[in-house]
């Protein structure tokens, strides 16, 4: 029996991954960029990806024929609103107008869960207002929900990136959320065996040099024969020459008054410590200026292959397109593994209710 899943906004596809990694199959995606839909298309061939903008879109068109035939739809809707402060706003603020697409969709549908995850001020804002609005909103439709900040780092990814989760169920008792891992994964064991390339080497496609370590690093190369988007992005003479001056576990406190920017990115040339977890991957991870992205060691900013183990992505998921399109697609992406640990519970409470 197929267990299907809905994936809205899908971006790369990493609530897609997660789902799919406990045994769902994903029936239908929608993302608007077209070259991030090219990229899940790739390593999602069998899914139906609707590319286009979903406030144009006719969903009851779209969505109403798989009626019935959905067990969950999974999604992060972009919500601006939410971070404003000083100003009441509601969930029907213009702003937040991408999150009704979501409600319309689970609306026309009436699958037995969804899964929301957004930023973490979403359940906290104008005390616990919006947090409110939705479990009313949903609460009209026959759902209920449990919600919670999650830390990708409490379930197996080696990086510090907290989402606000909401899972809901029709009819009572909505699934627990995952409980923690106990077991923390660093940025070491997720890049270490990966080729020590110094700034502007690399291509898109090379083999294993070094073999893999760790337990996370054996798992992520599973399958996988050739080495992908691993290539350093090659920084100007004057980064080159900063770079050199800043040693392991160190950063901008160690460089001379002429090498100090003005950067307003915390940990802006800082070095990543390769015994502790990353900080919260964004999508200008090949830039030292932009956070605490430079490799322990070498003179370079991580590579979009480094990236993408520090999320959790397998080594046979291959990111597509310009470079700027892959940070987009690593950045942005909800870390598979966090996403695997939220689709078990659900998995179990299906199973729990005599439905897998």
């Amino acid at each position: 029996m197929k267990h299907n899943v809905v994936d809205l906004f899908a971006g790369v596809g990493g609530l897609s991954l997660g789902f799919e990694m406990e045994g769902f199959d994903i029936i239908v995606a929608n993302e608007y960029d077209p070259s991030i839909a090219n990229a899940y298309m790739a390593n999602h061939p069998n899914t139906n990806m609707i590319v286009g903008d979903i406030t144009k879109i006719d969903i009851k068109k779209v969505f109403l024929p798989y009626k019935g035939k959905i067990d969950v739809i999974v999604g992060g809707p972009p919500c601006q609103g939410f971070s404003q402060k000083g100003q009441r706003k509601t969930i029907n603020d213009e702003r937040n107008f991408l999150f009704k697409y979501f409600v319309e969709v689970v609306n026309l549908i009436m699958p037995q869960y969804f899964v929301m995850e957004n930023v973490p001020n979403l359940l906290t804002a104008e005390n616990g207002l919006f947090k409110n609005e939705i479990i009313e909103l949903f609460g009209n439709l026959g759902y209920s929900l449990t919600s919670d900040v999650l830390n990708a780092a409490d379930y197996g990814v080696p990086q510090n990136r907290k989402r606000a989760i909401i899972v809901g169920k029709r009819g009572i008792s909505s699934p627990l959320l995952p409980p923690k891992s106990n077991h923390k994964v660093t940025i070491w064991e997720a890049i270490e065996d990966l080729a020590f390339l110094n700034s502007g080497e690399g291509c898109e496609c090379q083999p294993y040099k070094i073999p893999a370590k760790s337990a996370y690093a054996c798992e992520l190369r599973k399958n996988s024969s050739e080495l992908h988007n691993h290539i350093a992005t090659k920084h100007s003479k004057l980064a080159l020459e900063r770079l050199k001056l800043i040693p392991p576990n160190c950063g901008k406190e160690v460089l001379p008054q002429e090498h100090l920017t003005k950067s307003i990115y915390s940990g802006t040339w800082t070095r990543m410590v390769k015994d502790e977890i990353s900080v919260t991957i964004t999508t200008r991870f090949d830039t030292p200026s932009s956070g605490k992205f430079t490799h322990p060691y070498l003179d370079r900013a991580i590579t979009v292959r480094e990236a993408a183990r520090i999320q959790s992505f397998p080594d046979t998921f291959i990111f597509t397109g310009t470079k700027s399109s892959q940070m987009k697609q690593v950045g942005n992406a909800v870390p598979p593994l966090l996403s695997k640990a939220i689709a078990k519970q659900i998995k179990k409470d299906m199973e729990d209710n005599g439905l897998w």
